[in-house]
């Protein structure tokens, strides 16, 4: 469904230029979900505003390309190079969707939801019809459609995020990123929300990028995982095999941070911090963390390569682990 060409994405600061995502290579299929984890400003909601083709200031591509397995007819593209992140805005909603992690600052405050789902359609679709057709839509999803006339603080934190999924959703576009959608839930309706983006995609057989902390959850819903360390993709391959057979140190040592029902030993977090993305990185940027590091880890770049059929690591001993 999409091919991420080595690409670079860029933020300009006053202190100058740093670059957020580094040297991404991948070819992700569709009709799957695909987790998206890691520490915190590693890039993962960088790479999604990459896909998503929203390169506004102070967020620029530097070098790569991305391109998209459907073309502008909305049919299956054949290589997907009809379309690239160059063009993409166009088909905002209709093709890719976003849902962001923060409902309340996400909605507009002094606008009904109805209004709201208005606001994306193009001149020459019918609103009243459309509008019917979301207030069904809605009820599908545990809404009522009573809350399509309803300002945004009028609605509790799950219905707004149900509101989000229900925009990001509704046109059943091939590709869904979901920038940690159920962040500030309680666990009761996180599970809802977790059920609905399920049981949607099952029934739009769409491609979902997944982004969130909690590696329980990209257990639990996840075909296959991406994970990033400092700009970089350090591991990808199906969601059974990296909680198995984790290839790279430290998607291994986020494994075993996970408590489990029943297993009373203390667990440990990842010791240290990540490296400064300002300072100038040599060898693999883990080895300052990693309990394996040799020499060689502080030297020299450990390439991305495909270890096992299907499953990507760059870590100079990924097959020996």
């Amino acid at each position: 469904m999409i091919k991420l060409d080595n690409i670079v994405a860029t933020y300009t600061t006053t202190r100058g230029q740093v670059n957020a995502v580094e040297g991404v290579n991948l070819a992700i299929p569709s009709g799957e979900i695909i987790g998206i984890a890691g520490e915190s400003g590693c890039g993962k909601s960088t790479l999604l505003k990459v896909i998503y083709g929203d390169l506004t200031y102070p967020l620029s591509l530097t070098s790569g390309s991305v391109q998209y397995g459907f073309d502008p007819f909305g049919n299956a593209a054949e290589g997907g190079e009809e379309i690239t992140n160059n063009d993409i805005q166009e088909y905002w909603f209709q093709r890719i969707s976003y849902i962001p992690q923060s409902s309340m600052s996400s909605l507009n405050q002094v606008t009904r939801i109805r209004k709201q789902f208005v606001d994306f359609l193009r001149p020459d679709q019918d609103k009243d019809k459309i509008l019917e057709e979301v207030r069904a839509y809605i009820q599908k999803l545990d809404l009522p459609p009573e809350a399509l006339e309803a300002y945004p603080h009028q609605l509790s934190g799950g219905m707004r995020q149900r509101i989000m999924v229900a925009m990001g959703t509704f046109f059943q576009p091939d590709v869904i990123l979901a920038d940690e959608p159920t962040t500030a839930l309680d666990v009761v309706v996180q599970k809802g929300i977790l059920l609905l983006l399920m049981d949607l995609q099952e029934e739009m057989k769409n491609t979902i990028f997944f982004v969130s902390h909690d590696m329980g959850v990209h257990f639990q819903i996840t075909h296959k995982m991406l994970i990033m360390y400092a700009a970089k993709v350090v591991e990808f391959g199906d969601t059974d095999a990296i909680f198995t057979q984790p290839l790279h140190p430290y998607t291994k040592m986020l494994i075993e941070a996970l408590p489990t029902i029943g297993d009373a030993h203390l667990r440990e977090g990842v010791s240290g911090r990540p490296p400064s993305l300002w300072d100038e990185l040599h060898g693999c940027r883990f080895a300052p963390r990693c309990p394996l590091a040799t020499e060689l880890c502080t030297t020299t770049e450990p390439e991305f390569v495909e270890v096992v059929p299907g499953h990507f690591a760059a870590c100079h001993y990924a097959a020996d682990n």
